[in-house]
């Protein structure tokens, strides 16, 4: 006799709808975490709920177990999934290392891959297969033994349903839905596959336009130069220029210590509101946008590869168009991010030994190119837990944005983003600090700091993010470094735009190539500001 018999019929009918709210609850925190679980646990709610809806028909029933199978098994075997790439390889399926695997490997290596794997993955096999079973078993006992639902209970079953959704209108969690996730994916894969061969031809195309251009180091001395790019960081939350809240204390004290070899300019600005663009802008020196081909272009790490530097790329992101249209420009190249988008809880000082190594390489021209994650939403994963330093809010910052009249949670946010400034603040400064502790015997260093864009976190109106159309989106940090020379003061003045960047990064390189144009070095003396058209209204540069 079955022991769910010693039940009553109304618990009875109970068992099967709570043993696969379980299974699927079990799945999801499998293979999501924190508050990516919840938000799957309410996609997955409605099929739940429906198997508690009384259904009389027959045909209805088997159709109804028939969706209800394949959608609790699609969250089962997504769970399963994603638990094995985040034990196996700390990586998302969506990642770039996921993406770029499946891309670049056919069947039969699929084959083979699985069949290596598969003593380690045959436990999980048979409970995943165990686990689809009596989920079968479950959605049939449910269906044949409906659960009896008063009015009220029906009322509320309704309330879920209505609140299950709204989670599938909003795109960012719907996307998430295995039975959306997968054939996307699976889309994704095709779509790398076929755009790397593009991207392969583009990259040969840049070489060859540098090889053509022919570039050169005006001195034979060693040489070290170290790119550190940040991300979604507004100057204007920076302590260093002026900001109220103390954000930047170890760039303050940098500057005190390097004086004139440290030079910060005040007006600096990207061009682009987002990432992918405004570093096509700057590699490019402001030629390309980044859907253009290579055609006639230059790109900066190309020539500097042509000119005998030798190149890293150490990220922090996890970006598909960065890593082929940038990064595979590098000889070596370092990713230690394999979680994409806004979720992912990689932190920056993880890079410090990647640049570290590359720092101490033998390689007498070295061009390290760090990019970080910086104070890309989510602001809260971007410090380690506990460094939340301004949460408490009450101070000068917090009065003038309640005058102001920003709201409360624009006013949280802007606590979370100075935070994650403040760490950014002390990884950046280690980066120098390590150039400096690597200069190389006999010849100079050099670095550049600058963000990709800006970040509209309740300067102007209420609004937390990523800001095409406000000032705040662009208004970003620059600062240069160099070992063997003071900076002139009156170049801090002067206005900077990002797309231009690679003009006085190859003047701290002393690289030299057909094509200079010294007007667009900040540096130089014959620079000649030319304001970047925003579409923003009434924008000054000067400041």
């Amino acid at each position: 006799m079955s022991p769910f018999k010693t039940f009553p019929v109304g618990i009875r009918a109970w068992i099967p709808v709570l043993f696969l709210s379980a299974a699927c609850a079990a799945a999801i925190a499998a293979g999501h975490d924190g508050r990516r679980a919840w938000q799957m646990m309410l996609l997955a709610l409605p099929v739940l709920l429906w198997l508690c809806w009384p259904v009389a028909g027959p045909a209805w029933r088997r159709v109804r177990a028939v969706v209800a199978f394949a959608a609790l098994a699609g969250f089962l075997i997504d769970g399963a999934l994603r638990a094995f790439l985040q034990h196996q390889y700390q990586a998302a399926p969506d990642s770039t290392l996921v993406l770029g695997a499946m891309a670049n490997t056919s069947p039969r290596e699929s084959v083979e891959y699985l069949s290596s794997q598969l003593p380690a993955m045959s436990a999980a096999l048979l409970a995943l297969l165990a686990a689809l079973t009596l989920t079968g078993v479950a959605i049939h006992r449910a269906t044949s033994a409906p659960v009896a639902l008063s009015r009220p209970a029906r009322l509320v079953l309704v309330g879920l349903l209505a609140l299950c959704a709204l989670a599938h209108l909003s795109k960012p969690w719907r996307r998430h839905h295995p039975l959306l996730f997968w054939p996307a994916w699976t889309q994704q894969v095709v779509d790398l596959r076929a755009a790397w061969g593009d991207q392969q031809l583009q990259r040969a195309r840049l070489m060859r336009n540098a090889q053509a251009a022919s570039p050169a180091v005006a001195t034979d001395a060693p040489s070290t130069v170290v790119l550190v790019l940040g991300e979604s960081v507004n100057r204007d939350n920076m302590s260093l220029y002026g900001y109220a809240r103390p954000t930047t204390p170890e760039l303050i004290a940098l500057r005190a210590e390097e004086r004139a070899r440290l030079l910060t300019l005040r007006h600096a600005w990207s061009t682009q509101a987002t990432t992918v663009a405004s570093l096509a802008g700057l590699f490019s020196f402001g030629e390309r946008d980044e859907d253009d081909p290579a055609g006639d272009t230059q790109h900066l790490l190309a020539l500097a590869r042509g000119a005998g530097y030798k190149v890293w790329w150490v990220s922090n992101h996890d970006d598909v168009a960065v890593d082929q249209q940038h990064a595979r420009l590098a000889d070596a190249v370092e990713m230690i991010n394999r979680q994409p988008g806004r979720s992912s809880g990689s932190l920056d000082g993880e890079l410090l030994d990647e640049v570290e190594q590359a720092l101490a390489d033998p390689a007498p021209r070295k061009l390290v190119v760090v990019h970080l994650l910086g104070a890309h939403p989510h602001y809260r994963l971007r410090m380690p837990p506990g460094e939340h330093p301004f949460d408490a809010g009450g101070d000068a910052v917090d009065a003038a944005m309640t005058r102001d009249g920003r709201a409360a949670w624009v006013r949280e946010f802007r606590q979370d983003y100075d935070a994650a400034i403040r760490y950014h603040d002390r990884i950046v400064t280690e980066t120098l600090r390590m150039t400096r502790r690597h200069l190389p015997a006999g010849g100079r260093a050099a670095w550049m700091f600058l963000s990709d864009h800006g970040q509209e976190v309740g300067h102007t109106l209420d609004h937390a993010g990523h800001s095409p159309g406000t000032a705040s989106g662009y208004r970003i940090p620059a600062l240069l470094w160099r070992s063997d020379a003071a900076f002139d003061a009156p170049a801090a003045a002067r206005p900077f735009r990002a797309d231009w960047a690679g003009w006085t990064l190859a003047d701290l390189m002393r690289l030299r190539w057909s094509g200079m144009r010294d007007e667009r070095n900040v540096l130089h003396v014959a620079y000649a500001w030319e304001p970047p058209a925003l579409p923003v209204k009434g924008i000054v540069f000067e400041r």
